[in-house]
């Protein structure tokens, strides 16, 4: 916004009105604070955990508290591997909660907080942080979870949930088929987005987000945006 702005020698109302309208149109995607290309809707690549980390922080931050205060006492919680998933731990007030989790970085602060942890074998994916593989996929067959709670590269109606890594994508398919209740962590910025490998269909989570300016998402009821509860 700031940019557009000072390029376009316009007041910041008016290009808020004009990207709503070319967001409308399909032209282009509102973000928050800005908007981005159409043509730049496929995500084919991880960026490092440590970039990822102050990505659209504040909407994380704030899909990250509302998904803590779901957990309620002796939940089974399934906390999969990503940054949104790893700012709910500092937000878990509930007591007596069991947690698996496939990235050894949220297991840690996980006992450092006094929870009951345990950790998925497989190999570890640097990028992410992340266990994936045979070994990962197989460990999670024993488990039942009341809930799971995911972290995700896109959103889509029609590709559904989707990440570039297709041993990553296999870890969270798996453990959303052995989630009871399963909760999707997305900043607006993932929706209308696709990556090489789908790991759920669009309806299989309730996804988590801030205030949403996506045509077409608005009205689907598996959609939570926290800001206004």
């Amino acid at each position: 916004m700031q940019e557009l702005t000072e390029q376009l020698h316009s007041s910041e109302s008016t290009i808020r009105r004009d990207l709503n309208t070319l967001d409308a149109q399909g032209r282009l995607i509102k973000i928050h604070g800005g908007a981005m290309a159409v043509g730049g809707e496929y995500r084919t690549q991880d960026a490092a955990f440590s970039l990822r980390e102050d990505q659209n922080r504040a909407e994380k931050l704030r899909i990250a508290q509302y998904a803590a205060s779901l957990i309620r006492a002796h939940d089974f919680v399934y906390l999969d591997a990503g940054t949104s998933t790893a700012l709910m731990i500092d937000f878990i007030t509930a007591q007596q909660v069991t947690f698996v989790t496939d990235a050894p970085t949220h297991a840690k602060r996980l006992v450092q907080r006094g929870f009951t942890t345990y950790v998925l074998g497989g190999e570890l994916k640097l990028t992410t942080e992340a266990l994936v593989g045979v070994d990962t996929v197989n460990a999670l067959q024993k488990y039942n979870f009341t809930k799971g709670f995911f972290g995700t590269n896109a959103v889509n109606l029609h590709t559904g949930l989707s990440t570039p890594d297709i041993n990553e994508a296999e870890v969270k398919a798996q453990a959303l088929l052995r989630c009871r209740e399963r909760y999707v962590l997305a900043d607006p910025s993932k929706f209308r987005q696709i990556s090489p490998v789908s790991f759920g269909t669009f309806g299989d989570a309730t996804i988590l987000t801030t205030t949403l300016n996506a045509p077409g998402y608005r009205s689907c009821k598996n959609i939570v945006e926290v800001d206004k509860l």
